[in-house]
């Protein structure tokens, strides 16, 4: 199965280097790395650009890439979507930890069955090569406040095909009102592999400051409201308390 990394980058020139460095040293035979920038201004491009020259010797990589203005996070991943051709699809804006990272999670689907949709792995927080949170992922449902870790998502590409793509009226939970749609279709199950494969960049739109819990817990509320989730506010509560055990471990 060909799959298909979604970076979404803007002006992001110190960060890059890292994400496509995990990706370059990846062992799986068939990855198609599709770029969306925002219109850098600091040498962002730049990078991309060599990036694509690279991987245009390497058999089996690929790299398609535009860089333009667009309306924010959530559409330049929609955008990376409607780019990519994978037959399994993932964000990757940070770092896979592993050079096995989706070989492993690749595995994962292709054994998890016939309902299976994808596989998930746990992952930390890093400020540099700092760990800032170690985040155990385990398997859970909706109703108990669980949700898998968005950066280490690996989804056939049925998914966003019959689920649709992310909803950019929200600020910081278009991804976890994403994966409410198809989590909450008990037919649907996720493989996991418990073991770190990504290291997500700390500061991200959803855990940057105080400002942006708040704003990360109303729409999480309302995520569930939409997608007619009993007791969105009881779930929301149980969610936010085991998103805050996380920090310390």
């Amino acid at each position: 199965m060909k799959v298909s990394l979604l970076v979404t980058v803007y002006n992001v020139r110190e960060s890059l280097p890292v994400t496509l460095a995990a990706i370059e040293g990846q062992d799986y035979g068939e990855i198609e790395t599709v770029i969306v920038d925002g219109g850098s201004t600091d040498g962002t491009v730049e990078l991309i650009r060599q990036f694509a020259s690279k991987m245009a010797d390497r058999q089996g990589f690929s790299v398609r890439w535009v860089s333009e203005p667009d309306e924010g996070l959530y559409d330049a991943m929609n955008k990376a979507f409607r780019m990519s051709t994978g037959d399994v699809i993932a964000v990757c804006n940070d770092k896979l930890c592993k050079p096995y990272a989706v070989s492993r999670l690749v595995e994962a689907v292709e054994k998890g069955g016939p309902h299976c949709i994808g596989a998930h792995s746990d992952l930390v927080y890093v400020e540099g090569e700092r760990i800032v949170r170690q985040w155990h992922m385990g398997q859970g449902k909706i109703g108990q406040g669980w949700m898998p870790g968005h950066p280490t998502l690996f989804l056939k590409r049925a998914v966003y095909e019959k689920y649709g793509l992310y909803d950019t009226s929200y600020r910081c939970a278009a991804d976890y009102e994403f994966m409410v749609r198809f989590l909450k279709d008990e037919a649907n199950t996720l493989a996991y592999v418990p073991e770190v494969l990504v290291a997500m960049f700390y500061g991200g739109t959803s855990n940057a400051g105080l400002g942006n819990y708040l704003v990360s817990f109303r729409e999480g509320y309302q995520a569930l409201r939409k997608n007619g989730v009993r007791c969105p506010l009881w779930i929301t509560v149980k969610r936010t308390v085991r998103v805050l055990l996380q920090f310390g471990k």
